[in-house]
């Protein structure tokens, strides 16, 4: 230490400090350094604030449109199997195979009728790869393929049925899809008098998820991935990611649906900046990830043109020192109010530059570095206008057929739940009408499908002509059409059906060179005397619909009395 003293003293002695040119060298040395440092911390401070925030907004907004699409397609996957469930063919088969005693043949019939209908749906739907029936202790009545191995139910499903809610189940692999998960979901099986009979299980393919994942992928380097409650990865766009479960950071996260931006590392040693988002429907998260090299690359550069920038200017004054002097005290007050400015978030400034040198270099990287910033602000701006038009356009089309432009299924019973909830206030029953097509899978194969697709739409049309502008008309698919009639009964309901099945047997299709006609069978149901529920009414009036296809079509079913039903099922278990 003494030495270095030395050393130091010796040095300081040489260097004469009360030169003019010594002290005018060592001022413009400080006076850059000073500025320049500033200048370069408070810019690369304002580019990393901003380029983390336009991470985050890209990851976020990826997360959350990946959750809210995953959400919508497990609504609508579990809403399709209620509808199965709430199938006449299942539940009075159910019925039959669970109040049936010692007739064998009677009940192996019905099993039969169960088992043929989950394989028809089976081949419709290719996202089941298998529909499973079970009672209330998780016995297997029915199944649509021919594999004999147990199915796992969700934890605590018979609760989830008496909820009348679904239930997901742990993710496995998808034996028919190579490198695919699949999940059980387990929804309430009830019959036409709301008891609850088991429940219609399914095995969800999670292969139309992982597409979902690929359509809101931030970029090409970064990645989403889907987490169950427990953290494990069961469906990601990473094809690096090792499938044993989140960073440590997130384990905590994942159950409690934070989705703050973080730094972590993977247990494969990757260093990533993600966030996640909870999907509301089941315990399932999205995690958008970037590699963190690749997010903050931009930052990076400006800290390594920042520290050479910085270098080259001081090299220069020292050089230059002694002849431009105080001349460098203007430009870099100008420099000063420039990162003042900045720092302020003006990002309008654009100085002037004056001088040449290192001076007039690092005037011109300020600006080209504001420039950046307005360029970063200004698309983010662009992101921002762009999402929240496609937003807007998510919304539309979540609500109305794309087809016949009337709402759709998913929207309906959203109205439904209003108007029942409306109805147990006012005590003034709504009726529903199930409209269905007569031999329209022939008219297709006769015609032709885009031919099929015009009378779709002209039915649409007519059946809205036909009803009141408070009624509403949906698509519920397929051919068939849902009419909501509120404050009608059933009286009511049917004069109305009568009149819309009148108007469209008297309607002209133009088939090629000639005109073909159609007529519809239509159901006709009441809430709340039908069905206690928005879908027992729909099952109802669906019932009603079958008995008029049964009895020659082009004419109207009403739906059985509950009180009839009542009685018709106390002889049955007589």
């Amino acid at each position: 230490m003494a030495e270095w003293t030395r050393r130091a003293r010796v040095l300081a002695a040489k260097v004469p400090l009360d030169s003019l040119r010594t002290q005018l060298l060592i001022f413009a040395l400080l006076a850059t350094l000073i500025p320049s440092l500033a200048t370069a911390v408070i810019s690369y401070t304002q580019n990393k604030r901003a380029l983390t925030a336009k991470i985050t907004e890209e990851l976020r907004g990826s997360s959350t449109q990946a959750a809210r699409e995953l959400d919508l397609w497990f609504r609508q996957r579990a809403y399709d199997a209620r509808v199965f469930a709430s199938s006449y063919e299942v539940t009075e088969n159910v019925d039959l195979v669970l109040r049936a005693t010692g007739d064998s043949a009677f009940v192996a019939a019905a099993r039969d009728r169960l088992t043929n209908y989950l394989a028809a749906v089976s081949d419709r739907f290719s996202a089941y790869n298998e529909l499973l029936v079970v009672d209330l202790r998780g016995q297997i009545l029915a199944r649509s393929g021919s594999a004999t191995d147990p199915v796992e139910l969700p934890r605590e499903w018979q609760a989830a049925m008496r909820d009348d809610r679904p239930a997901a189940g742990t993710a496995v692999p998808d034996m028919t899809r190579s490198g695919s998960m699949a999940v059980p979901v387990a929804v309430p099986l009830r019959a036409p008098d709301a008891r609850l009979l088991g429940a219609l299980v399914v095995r969800l393919s999670l292969q139309d998820a992982e597409e979902i994942l690929h359509q809101f992928t931030a970029s090409e380097t970064g990645a989403l991935s889907v987490l169950d409650g427990h953290g494990n990865v069961i469906v990601t766009t990473d094809a690096d990611r090792v499938r044993i479960g989140p960073a440590e950071a997130h384990q905590e996260a994942v159950h409690r649906g934070v989705d703050e931006v973080v730094e972590y590392q993977t247990s494969d040693g990757r260093s990533l900046v993600g966030t996640l988002r909870a999907v509301p429907q089941i315990e399932w998260a999205v995690l958008a990830e970037v590699p963190r090299q690749v997010a903050y690359a931009p930052v990076a550069r400006l800290r390594n043109i920042t520290v050479f920038v910085v270098a080259a200017l001081l090299f220069g004054v020292g050089l230059l020192a002694y002849r431009l002097g105080l001349l460098i005290v203007r430009p870099l007050d100008r420099l000063t109010e420039g990162a003042a400015g900045d720092a302020g978030g003006d990002l309008s400034i654009d100085l002037p530059v004056t001088a040449g040198g290192e001076v007039g270099y690092l005037t011109r990287v300020f600006n080209d570095m504001v420039a950046g910033l307005r360029g970063s602000r200004a698309e983010l701006d662009t992101i921002h206008d762009a999402l929240r038009a496609k937003n807007e356009e998510l919304e539309r089309l979540s609500l109305t057929d794309g087809l016949t432009g009337l709402t759709n299924r998913r929207h309906l019973m959203e109205i439904l739940e209003h108007e029942a909830r409306r109805t147990r206030r006012s005590k003034h029953p709504f009726s529903l009408l199930v409209v269905d097509v007569d031999h329209f899978k022939q008219f297709n194969d006769t015609y032709g499908h885009l031919v099929g697709d015009q009378v779709l739409q002209k039915v649409a049309h007519t059946l809205q002509n036909a009803t009141r502008d408070v009624d509403t008309t949906a698509r519920f698919g397929g051919e068939e059409f849902v009419v909501l009639l509120p404050e009608t009964d059933l009286q009511g309901a049917v004069q109305a059906a009568e009149r819309v099945r009148t108007r469209l047997a008297a309607e002209k299709f133009s088939v090629g060179e000639g005109d073909a006609s159609l007529t519809v069978s239509i159901g006709v149901a009441e809430y709340p005397t039908d069905g206690e529920t928005p879908e027992a009414v729909i099952g109802s009036a669906d019932a009603a619909l079958y008995r008029a296809k049964r009895a020659g079509r082009n004419r109207v079913g009403r739906a059985t009395r509950r009180k009839n039903r009542k009685a018709s099922a106390g002889k049955r278990g007589t």
